[in-house]
């Protein structure tokens, strides 16, 4: 393992060099950072500090009706809690939220929670700014309501250092009015069925032509992640146990760019607009008629009259999905604010909790107990898109928790979207990025 932890730590200072080079924007963000903190501390009611624990938690929730059944959850809270006050701040997705995390905690300014994908935890780790809490976890009865499944989300270095918010996985939504009026009887189930089914989708009118498919057009996180299932279900990984850093240069990922090349040629897709590929205009007005995107999806759905189904990723090589959601953390401030941060924790982890929220967005609940509970079965005897997600999370795969994670989605993001602008074939987009790869990492 001493290799790997001489990598986390050169990783670790390649990115605090950058953001000390680029110190004057830090500065400005931890000043504008200090000045909203105690802006918002003079907006709220007055009251003895000693008595009240004020925490922010920083988020990037989306869509927005989602944060508006977070926030119905954080005011119950907040009710139930009068000594502990919780504001939740939304601060964009997570490409956006990046150098603000950097800025807060090089300027000393961080939120006491955070609300991100877990793929962070090992930068957040190196720059000691969260605390472990396997200390606590351990001791909690919560635990063992907890899927166990979870727990690889939650690990680096042998610690804990957070606790699952919620848990999803990539399928494809579709439209089957559009399915019915094309004929179509049977969901694709291979690749091969998938690229015939969008050319059969696709109508050109004067009025308003109709694609199969929308593809996630940018180089962000987003498009990455809703690409990885094609490229896991091609056989492809990665990384490999041969190779240090990553080995994204493989004929999986080979196959699944072609793919997504082969439905642009086809003229059977669209590309969505740059890092926007997580917005449903297209298919809520019936531009297209599937799109990549994951249960969270069903509570923006549910409020409006759009007929849709859902269908797992089609196989080549193995059934795949990527197994996605986000953790909360708790940075290091004061020993007052992590206690009352763990009150929180413990909150999100409950049965009530994760029940009101997968009841209301669509997430997958983390709790056991909720996932069993008569409310929640309930809910998935009602909308059966839900139980396409809980019975393909069986072919969930997570992305890597490492701190060299974001250079290698970064790289593989470029190549993907080299692909689908036309500027590169797979073949020599991949190489690229393996090259790039290579240099970062140091040839394995």
């Amino acid at each position: 393992m001493g290799w790997r932890n001489d990598l986390v730590r050169q990783h670790t200072l390649q990115r605090i060099s950058h953001v000390f080079k680029t110190i004057v924007f830090v500065l400005v963000m931890g000043a504008c950072l200090i000045t909203l903190t105690a802006c918002q501390a003079s907006d709220r009611p007055s009251s003895d500090s000693s008595t009240v624990t004020h925490l922010t938690l920083w988020h990037g929730i989306n869509p927005p009706p989602n944060r508006d059944v977070f926030q119905k959850l954080v005011d119950q809270f907040n009710q139930t809690h009068p000594q502990i006050q919780v504001e939740s701040l939304y601060v964009g997705q997570s490409d956006q939220q990046m150098p603000k995390i950097l800025a807060a905690v090089v300027g000393n300014a961080p939120p006491n929670m955070l609300w991100y994908p877990p793929m962070i935890t090992g930068e957040l780790v190196e720059l000691q700014a969260i605390r472990p809490i396997e200390d606590w976890l351990t001791s909690n009865p919560i635990q063992d309501e907890i899927d166990p499944v979870l727990f690889e989300s939650m690990q680096f270095e042998d610690h804990l250092w957070s606790v699952p918010f919620g848990v999803n996985n990539v399928g494809i939504f579709y439209r089957p009015s559009l399915f019915q009026a094309a004929g179509i009887t049977q969901l694709p189930a291979t690749w091969e069925e998938l690229r015939q089914t969008a050319k059969i989708l696709t109508r050109r009118s004067r009025g308003q032509d109709q694609y199969g498919m929308v593809l996630p057009l940018g180089k962000g996180e987003w498009t990455v992640f809703t690409w990885l299932p094609f490229m896991w279900s091609g056989g492809g990984e990665l990384t490999s146990p041969e190779k240090l850093g990553a080995q994204v240069e493989n004929e999986g990922a080979i196959a699944a760019l072609h793919l997504w090349q082969d439905l642009l040629t086809d003229g059977s897709a669209i590309l969505s607009q740059p890092e926007r590929g997580f917005e449903l205009d297209g298919f809520l007005k019936g531009r297209v008629a599937m799109q990549l995107t994951g249960p969270w999806t069903l509570g923006q759905l549910a409020g409006t009259n759009v007929d849709f189904g859902v269908m797992p990723i089609p196989a080549e090589v193995r059934p795949a999905t990527a197994m996605g959601g986000e953790n909360l953390f708790i940075f290091r401030t004061t020993p007052q604010a992590e206690e009352a941060s763990l009150v929180f924790a413990e909150y999100v982890l409950s049965e009530a909790f994760q029940t009101q929220w997968a009841i209301g967005t669509g997430y997958l609940p983390v709790n056991l107990r909720s996932r069993q509970s008569e409310e929640y079965q309930a809910f998935v005897a009602q909308q059966p898109a839900v139980q396409v997600f809980l019975d393909q999370a069986e072919h969930g795969r997570s992305r890597p928790i490492a701190p060299g994670y974001n250079r290698i989605s970064e790289s593989v993001g470029r190549a993907i979207e080299a692909t689908l602008l036309g500027q590169s074939t797979p073949e020599s987009a991949l190489q690229t990025a393996q090259q790039r790869l290579d240099l970062i990492f140091g040839k394995g």
